[in-house]
């Protein structure tokens, strides 16, 4: 996939390590956080809020499944697409 994508123009920026584990620990803490199972980090309220949680819970099984069956060539190519417009408006934004 990094063959087909354009460069990351991020790359080299000191930016906290993301990792396919930091990601999913993250997601959890969300859901959890959605489920009243812990407080919300911003307003430290505890609060169930069903149509977050079930979301941040689809979005991990659909993960899950992605990984276990691969991307198609369409979804490849919209990821690729998505990242390097998304990076460039960091950067420009960032002025970095």
């Amino acid at each position: 996939m990094a063959d087909t994508c354009r460069e990351n123009p991020m790359k080299g920026m000191n930016l906290p390590e993301m990792s396919f584990t930091t990601f999913i620990y993250s997601l959890s803490s969300s859901a959890m956080v959605a489920l009243g199972e812990a407080p919300d980090p911003g307003t430290g309220k505890t609060e169930f809020q069903p149509h977050l949680a079930r979301h941040t819970i689809d979005v991990l099984a659909m993960l899950q499944d992605k990984f276990e069956k691969g991307l198609d060539d369409t979804e490849r190519k919209l990821l690729c697409d998505l990242l390097y417009n998304l990076r460039m408006s960091y950067v420009n934004k960032a002025g970095e």
